[in-house]
C-alpha cells in the first residue's frame, strides 16, 4: 500500500481518537463508581515538541502486536500517554467524573474523529481514482 507521512499521522491520529473516546465512555460508566479517577489520553503537547524541534519526519513506530509487521521506514505515529486526574474529586465517594464535561469531551471527539475518517478515506480514494484511470 502507499504510505506517506500524512497517512501515517492521520491513521494514527484515529487511533488515539478511538482510544479517547473508550477513556471517556468508561468514565462515563463509572460516574457513580466510589473512589473511580477520570483518564484521558495527552497527546498534544509530546507532538507540538517533536514538530516544534524538527523531528516531526521522525517519529517511532510502535508495535502493538509481534505478529504486526515492522514499520521500516523513518514514518511513524504520534506518541501518546494515558493520564489519570487524580487530584480533584466531584462526590461524597471521592469520585472525580463530571458528567456534563465527559459529555462535551465525547462530542468534540466524535467531531474530531468523523474529520480524521474524512481524510483517511480521501487519501485512499486518491490512489483508488489514480489506478482506475490506469485502467
Amino acid at each position: 500500500m502507499f504510505v506517506s507521512k500524512n497517512s501515517i499521522r492521520n491513521e494514527s491520529l484515529l487511533h488515539i481518537l478511538e482510544l479517547r473516546h473508550k477513556l471517556i465512555t468508561g468514565n462515563l460508566a463509572n460516574a457513580d463508581t466510589p473512589g473511580y479517577k477520570v483518564k484521558s489520553v495527552a497527546f498534544e503537547e509530546e507532538l507540538e515538541k517533536m514538530i516544534t524541534a524538527g523531528n516531526g519526519d521522525k517519529l517511532k513506530i510502535n508495535r502493538t502486536n509481534e505478529r504486526h509487521l515492522p514499520q521500516t521506514s523513518e514514518l511513524g505515529v504520534i506518541p501518546y500517554k494515558i493520564v489519570e486526574r487524580s487530584h480533584t474529586t466531584m462526590n461524597n465517594n471521592r469520585n472525580n467524573v463530571d458528567v456534563d464535561k465527559e459529555m462535551a469531551n465525547l462530542a468534540e471527539n466524535q467531531l474530531e474523529y468523523n474529520y480524521m475518517i474524512d481524510r483517511v478515506n480521501g487519501h485512499y480514494s486518491k490512489y483508488k481514482k489514480l489506478f482506475a484511470d490506469l485502467k
